[in-house]
């Protein structure tokens, strides 16, 4: 096989794209490059700079590869001649800028010198959006020309190297500007800087028709792993739209549409990838992945994945963990996705699934087992519950024993640092908060997806309060000095005392103490010792209360 490298104008690319010659490959992943890197390409090429060559495999009478146009550009023409497998993000910002066929920007060029480079003109966007209820993309002065040409803007198709925009572009000029001298002087100014675009090239390597479709893939691969890198995903996709011509690309956005708040808790991508490892009895690697079966076998279990993504969620949802933001370890999300989608489907038997996946669910997120070998440990995880999960044997998983996954002692607990960062313990304690009902000290409102992200952690003891009593910052921002609130509740109490911010709450309550008590008991913390405000006192009983709630979680009978 050679490898022929050769030259092209933009625009015999644009013929090629409007015509339907030039496309992706379906497995090619999507439209990447924000406004930022095409504003960048396009100043390149007005500085007379190379962008770097493209890659095209020539095509004969029949496609190798399911192919797909680029974004923005005609789905139909002429008989297809070539797929682009390497170039997609340059071409596609080209042909999208020099089109204005974003949804969110419009493109100018500005004749203004740029700053950076000192040459007089540059390339730059405007963001554009719709009101609610209203078709028109704001700011409207954008759309004006008048108002463009105030500001030196000329809109950037109109320097498209084809002839197509010329009867448009002299209804612009006379918009912009009613003396005629001024008018020439920028059909002038556009037509010098028009022939920049039409000149310029843009080279291109070719594989012949005859290359092999492995080969013509495994070219992709190299050439995008060694340049944009691509992901270990965008390999596998690459793998299994050419051996089975299958989108991953669409299984995964149809995945997302049947259990659209798997999102918030792992990437759809990477999960994909690892509970499909694990459903094949693989460890989630890189070597697993690229394994020439790994494909095909990943959508032989499809069906199953599906299943244990909604079901995970569901159950997630039940144990009130409602995002990644408060996730003690997220290794727990592909091994739950893999067992779910095993687990039987009703009855005791499901409910005997369920007690045992709750059991491993808070185990993991009280013991260090994920904590070093991830991979390895989730493989034999999965491997281990599976049996008990579906009924087929009765052996003790590691993770369910306690010399080998010890839980936390109490002192452990209070040693635990603020749940913001990524502390695997801290969060755990929040978790089990949240799993007890969470409820608001002021409004008593309830913990919920909805409201989650509106609230905030709160200092049990205040920072000033307790800071002012010399406590260090590491003793005062520990889990158990935490709770979940609104921030109307966070700011009202402000750094006062915890005595005098809870007679607020007795006394505005309609039950009194009661209920402020009851309002405290849904976080697992203690009313007395708050109330009588020696702080250590609170950790240590706080310490009680955790401890025993997470035991009866962990320590549960899943037999």
């Amino acid at each position: 096989m050679s490898i022929e490298a050769r030259n092209r104008l933009l625009p015999d690319w644009f013929t090629r794209i409007r015509t339907h010659q030039t496309v992706l490959p379906r497995f090619q992943r999507f439209e990447a490059w924000d406004h930022s890197r095409v504003t960048q390409m396009f100043n390149t090429i007005l500085q007379d700079l190379p962008v770097g060559a493209a890659l095209i495999l020539e095509i004969g009478n029949e496609e190798p590869f399911i192919s797909r146009t680029l974004k923005g550009a005609p789905e139909t023409g002429e008989r297809v001649t070539e797929h682009l497998l390497d170039g997609q993000q340059r071409l596609t910002g080209l042909w999208r800028g020099l089109h204005n066929n974003y949804e969110d920007r419009t493109f100018f060029l500005f004749l203004a010198p740029d700053e950076e480079t000192g040459t007089p003109y540059y390339v730059d966007s405007i963001p554009r959006w719709k009101k609610e209820g209203d078709a028109k993309l704001r700011p409207l002065w954008v759309d004006q020309p008048k108002e463009q040409w105030m500001r030196r803007m000329i809109p950037l198709q109109y320097f498209r190297p084809d002839i197509s925009e010329q009867q448009s572009f002299r209804e612009w000029t006379n918009e912009a500007s009613h003396r005629q001298r001024e008018r020439d002087e920028i059909s002038d100014q556009v037509s010098l800087l028009r022939q920049k675009f039409a000149s310029f090239n843009l080279p291109f390597m070719s594989l012949p028709v005859v290359t092999k479709k492995q080969t013509a893939l495994d070219v992709f691969i190299k050439m995008n792993t060694s340049a944009t890198a691509l992901s270990i995903y965008d390999i596998v996709v690459a793998q299994v739209e050419a051996g089975m011509g299958t989108s991953l690309h669409d299984l995964v956005a149809a995945s997302r549409k049947v259990s659209p708040e798997i999102s918030a808790y792992y990437s759809p991508e990477d999960l994909t990838l690892y509970a499909s490892a694990l459903l094949q009895a693989r460890a989630p690697t890189n070597a697993t992945y690229m394994a020439k079966d790994f494909g095909s076998r990943l959508l032989a279990n499809w069906e199953i994945f599906l299943t244990g993504v909604s079901r995970t969620v569901d159950f997630l949802e039940q144990e009130r963990i409602f995002d990644a933001a408060r996730l003690p370890t997220d290794v727990v999300i592909p091994v739950l996705v893999a067992l779910w989608g095993i687990a039987p489907i009703g009855l005791n038997a499901e409910g005997r699934a369920r007690t045992i996946l709750r059991k491993y669910l808070w185990r993991v997120f009280f013991s260090s087992r994920y904590e070093k070998s991830t991979n390895s440990r989730a493989l034999v995880d999965f491997n281990e519950l599976k049996p008990l999960i579906t009924g087929a044997g009765s052996s003790v998983p590691s993770i369910f024993e306690d010399e080998l996954n010890p839980l936390p002692q109490a002192q452990e607990l209070i040693a635990a640092g603020w749940p913001v960062r990524k502390d695997r313990l801290a969060r755990a304690i929040l978790a089990l908060a949240l799993k007890h009902g969470g409820v608001d000290l002021a409004d008593g409102g309830t913990a919920t997806r909805a409201n989650l992200a509106k609230r905030e952690y709160h200092h049990l003891f205040p920072f000033a309060h307790l800071n002012r009593l010399g406590v260090p910052d590491d003793q005062i921002y520990r889990s158990l000095n935490c709770a979940l609130v609104t921030w109307r509740t966070n700011r009202n109490i402000s750094d006062r005392e915890p005595e005098g911010y809870l007679a607020e709450r007795r006394d505005g309550a309609t039950l009194g103490e009661h209920e402020v008590r009851q309002r405290l008991a849904s976080h697992l913390i203690p009313y007395d010792e708050m109330v009588q405000g020696d702080y250590h006192a609170f950790l240590n009983k706080r310490a009680e209360l955790v401890y025993s709630a997470m035991n009866k979680l962990c320590q549960s009978d899943g037999s």
